[in-house]
């Protein structure tokens, strides 16, 4: 049995991706479309490439799926809009299936959200919050997930309740997308650092909240979907203007790149976090209320808020696909739940990058100017303890927004300078942070422990004085950073060299971000690498087993 789930239009209009679960409820191979087809959060676009992709990767053709499962309610946001499901595949998945049409089950969004986290999770029992801008009528739900049991939901609040909804108001306000919420978070630590007081903009009354903006619904007798996109508007709307008369002004006063330098930017960010995070506090003891467990898994788009999720007591899980484009792993396991595993779900489920692909070893340089060597982990470890700043592309890809090791730009954070190099090579702003990487037994030493959120790099933590001291790189205004502890083999290169520091004496911890320029996704196949590699300021790149440096010099240990 073969069971694709999708996120895909016309409800899936972002983060559209694909995965492929067999007849035992395992992950054979999942992606984003914005990988496939280079286009970030492929807005409007549907999961074909990712769908062929995953096929490709079991051996198999559309004609093979037994189930296409949808993590929305397509039917109740879009009645009547489609005659068949065959037309609705057509439009949604844009596969040939052959003449034949594969059932299609269509998963609420949010049941969708919370079995991606709970199936994904080491937990046999939990308490699942899942918080978005919205599914079909809720933008926060609670639920109680066992292990052979029916998942139970718990508690829902409304869209007009929606923390995704006030989270993007202050993005736009800031002049983000909405899909830059990440922005928005990393301003608003300069918030914390000032200590400023935030205008209280949430009560909490037993096991309830409420949000100080909360327009009424109102029904206009249009279709479900339009009436979402009215509300929408709406109440993000209201919260602008609520955001305005808080900073007395209707945006920021100076450039995107200066953002830290203006009080009301960062007043305004600082508040949209702390009303993330009051809340989410408050929800998160609800769910565990109602479930009777200390487990707490999250999904939805507001659990990639990892300052929010680093404040949390544990135990906490969230998977590497929190956003929407999770519910695509979400639907499949909705109709084939995998069987009961004790390790969380591998991130690397990605694109593999392997040898013929990306050309042969050379002792001068290629056509591009690009000299290849095998790679010899001494080597390249030397290249970092010289300063250099580059890149890795090996193996699997991993999945979800957090590059972990196997597509990222690496360096050693042992001055606060790195952090302004690899902002300039990446083109963003300088006030933005780093996450730092290094293994379970020296994180210990380097900042506040998590049991799970570092494994996907989604939960800040506090630095240790250690942790300032030899990774300053990593250290964002507030003291805290995002790490990633690496497990074993997980990522080999990153993982040698790792090791290669400690046995060095050096601190085995380095600088860890997504391989990718300003504007397009993480690199995903060799082709991609090398194209990133040569337009960016990189000195050197891992590729697969080649260690690639530039013939200009860059690259070449001094």
């Amino acid at each position: 049995m073969w069971i694709l789930g999708l996120n895909a239009p016309p409800t899936g209009w972002h983060d559209a991706a694909a995965c492929l679960v067999n007849g035992n409820g395992n992950v054979v191979a999942f992606s984003e479309e914005e990988r496939c087809n280079r286009h970030r959060h492929s807005l409007y676009r549907k999961p074909v490439g990712a769908a062929r992709f995953c096929l490709d990767q079991a051996g198999i053709t559309a004609a093979d799926i037994d189930v296409v499962a949808v993590g929305w309610d397509t039917e109740q946001l879009y009645p009547q809009r489609f005659t068949s499901d065959a037309e609705f595949l057509s439009y949604a998945a844009g596969l040939d299936f052959a003449g034949r049409t594969p059932e299609v089950v269509r998963v609420p969004h949010h049941a969708a959200h919370a079995a991606s986290s709970f199936y994904a999770s080491p937990f046999d029992k939990a308490a699942v919050l899942v918080i978005d801008g919205h599914g079909e009528n809720e933008s926060s739900t609670i639920w109680t997930f066992e292990d052979g049991a029916e998942p139970r939901r718990e508690r829902s609040w409304q869209r007009t309740a929606s923390l995704g909804y006030a989270y993007d108001a202050a993005s736009t306000w800031l002049g983000f997308s909405f899909l830059n919420a990440g922005k928005t978070m990393g301003l608003a630590a300069y918030g914390r650092a000032r200590g400023l007081a935030t205008e209280p903009l949430v009560e909490i009354d037993g096991d309830d909240f409420r949000l100080a903006v909360r327009p009424l619904a109102e029904s206009h007798g249009r279709a479900p979907a339009e009436e979402i996109k009215e509300q929408y508007d709406a109440v993000v709307g209201a919260w602008r203007e609520r955001y305005t008369a808080i900073a007395g002004a209707t945006g920021p006063s100076v450039p995107e790149e200066r953002l830290a330098d203006d009080p009301k930017a960062v007043l305004v960010a600082y508040t949209a976090q702390r009303i993330i995070e009051e809340t989410v506090t408050h929800l998160a003891a609800i769910a565990r209320k109602a479930a009777d467990v200390d487990n707490l898994c999250l999904s939805g788009g507001v659990a990639l808020n990892c300052s929010t999720n680093g404040t949390l007591p544990g135990p906490v899980y969230v998977p590497p696909v929190p956003h929407d484009a999770g519910v695509a792993l979400g639907a499949a396991w909705t109709v084939r739940p995998p069987k009961r595993h004790t390790d969380p779900l591998t991130p690397y489920l990605g694109t593999d990058i392997d040898g013929p692909a990306y050309g042969a070893r050379s002792h001068g340089p290629d056509t591009f100017g690009l000299i290849r060597s095998e790679l010899d982990i001494d080597a390249l470890t030397a290249l970092l303890l010289d300063g250099r700043v580059g890149a890795v592309a090996q193996g699997r890809a991993e999945v979800g927004p957090r590059a972990l090791c196997r597509r990222s730009i690496i360096a050693v954070p042992d001055t606060a300078e790195v952090n302004t190099r690899v902002n300039a090579i990446k083109n963003r702003e300088q006030w933005r942070p780093f996450a730092g990487v290094t293994r379970p037994g020296y994180g210990a030493r380097l900042w506040e422990q998590q049991e799970y959120l570092s494994r996907y790099m989604l939960g800040a933590a506090k630095a240790t004085e250690l942790g300032r001291s030899v990774a300053p790189g990593v250290v964002h205004i507030d003291g805290t950073t995002r790490p990633q502890v690496l497990q074993a083999d997980e990522a080999p290169a990153v993982g040698a060299v790792l090791d290669a520091l400690e046995r060095q004496g050096v601190p085995p911890v380095l600088l860890n971000t997504s391989f990718n320029d300003k504007g397009q996704p993480i690199v995903n196949t060799a082709g991609d690498a090398l194209a990133a590699f040569r337009s960016m300021d990189l000195d050197f790149l891992v590729l697969g087993d080649q260690l690639i440096r530039k013939a200009d010099g860059k690259g070449a240990a001094r």
